[in-house]
């Protein structure tokens, strides 16, 4: 059992049994979490992983505790932008300032805790001029995806301000019905798994869905997006009555502005994509492409595919240096002639005059389960943007933690072996319409 304690540095160093963990976890009389609240956290999930059944997480975190949590987290979360935008030099407090800051950037997790922790403890705690951008897909296929967005959501209530978590394609409706989510939170809260499950489901919706970092880089969990026609109706009577129409599909697709991100609408978890939906759809779901120009994402059925000409139209449009984008494991990587592997859990995928595009998994040895004894064995990556133009990205590379706790999956792995590719739309949208 290690303990994560943060160095004068605001680094991490691993010291063991220097506190009792104390269970079960309560909420601070105060209502306000600490950096020894979020340990506690922390070491009570790993050792629970281990020591105890599913079944017995009510008793290291209890619903009234897991309430409080969401609830903090998830008003800070609604409160967002749909882009934020991160100034690292400019947030950094007088006391960090002779220290340079630094962003560290976190692709895919997919409920991996022991791997997450331990990037924790590698990278270094986030501190005053440490900051996080996690792109997005925290649960789902893992079998620790509760333990490990809650970790998240404790470190975001306590540095509001220096943790930043995005939305993936999994932090949806569909995705965790398919994939492992809602069945390991409904086996983890038994009677009071439907309530805990629609509360995640809530905070889903609160989570923003793109990241300028120091004005030069962008990061979401899918990438770039199209440009929704807006056009206002005929005016009947007065200004109330007005009306946007939009066109769905427009011909030829464009790329959309950093202006129409800002008014997309992020809180529908699911299909119809449709309207301003469009924009969230695409930057949740689409894939870089090496073929120019932008066209639909055939393969998954949602989303866009973009080409090297694209990436260059938008970091050359926003003055931008790089696209850092997550989304596509070894398995999908395995099936994209013309695309590095995920062997190391980065790829540069576009070079171009402006810039890179780079995409980002930090989960190793993915998926975690596998319906053949073949292994990618890939490994995991972060970023690592640093003072003082954060646009020369530092890359770590890690394996997966062994072993791993004995425990049955949450999905049927053996069935659903292609992560988000042949969707059933049709599903997608029914669970939508049973959600609103």
């Amino acid at each position: 059992m290690w303990l994560l304690h943060a160095s004068p540095d605001g680094g991490a160093r691993d010291f063991s049994d220097t506190n009792p963990i104390r269970t079960p976890l309560t909420w601070p009389s105060d209502g306000k979490v600490d950096l020894d609240w979020i340990r506690n956290l922390m070491s009570v999930f790993d050792r629970s992983s281990k020591d105890l059944p599913p079944t017995d997480f009510p008793s290291v975190l209890p619903v009234p505790v897991f309430d409080s949590l969401v609830l903090t987290a998830s008003k800070i979360l609604h409160k967002e932008p749909n882009c934020l935008t991160i100034d690292p030099e400019h947030e950094a407090s007088a006391a960090a300032a002779a220290a340079a800051s630094s962003v560290v950037v976190v692709g895919d997790l997919h409920g991996q805790l022991h791997d997450l922790l331990f990037l924790l403890q590698d990278a270094g705690f986030p501190s005053e001029n440490r900051f996080f951008v996690f792109n997005g897909d925290y649960v789902d296929r893992g079998a620790w995806g509760l333990e490990t967005f809650l970790i998240l959501l404790a470190m975001k209530v306590f540095m509001p301000h220096r943790v930043y978590l995005l939305r993936g394609n999994h932090e949806s409706k569909y995705c965790t019905s398919v994939y492992g989510f809602e069945k390991e939170v409904l086996t983890k809260y038994g009677d009071k798994g439907k309530h805990v499950y629609r509360k995640c489901l809530g905070c889903f919706e609160g989570l923003p869905l793109a990241s300028i970092i120091a004005g030069c880089v962008y990061t979401a969990h899918g990438g770039l997006f199209r440009s929704v026609s807006m056009t206002p109706s005929k005016r009947s009577k007065g200004k109330k009555n007005r009306r946007l129409s939009f066109n769905s599909e427009p011909k030829p697709l464009t790329l959309g502005s950093l202006e129409e991100l800002s008014k997309a609408r992020r809180s529908v978890l699911d299909p119809p994509w449709e309207g301003l939906n469009l924009i969230p759809g695409d930057v949740l779901w689409s894939d870089p492409s090496m073929k120019p120009g932008l066209s639909p994402n055939n393969e998954r059925g949602i989303g866009l595919l973009w080409g090297p000409d694209c990436t260059e139209d938008f970091l050359k449009r926003f003055n931008l240096k790089l696209i850092i984008r997550s989304h596509e494991g070894p398995d999908a990587r395995e099936k994209r002639p013309g695309f590095g592997g995920m062997e190391e859990g980065y790829t540069v995928d576009h070079v171009v005059e402006s810039g890179k595009l780079i995409t980002l998994f930090s989960a190793p040895d993915y998926p975690q389960f596998q319906a053949t004894e073949k292994r990618y064995k890939n490994k995991g990556a972060y970023i690592v943007l640093e003072a003082p133009n954060f646009d020369h990205p530092k890359f770590h590379t890690f394996e997966a933690i062994s072993p791993r706790p004995q425990v049955n999956a949450y999905y049927d792995y053996e069935d659903v072996i292609d992560s988000d590719e042949e969707l059933d739309l049709a599903s997608m949208v029914t669970a939508s319409e049973e959600t609103s």
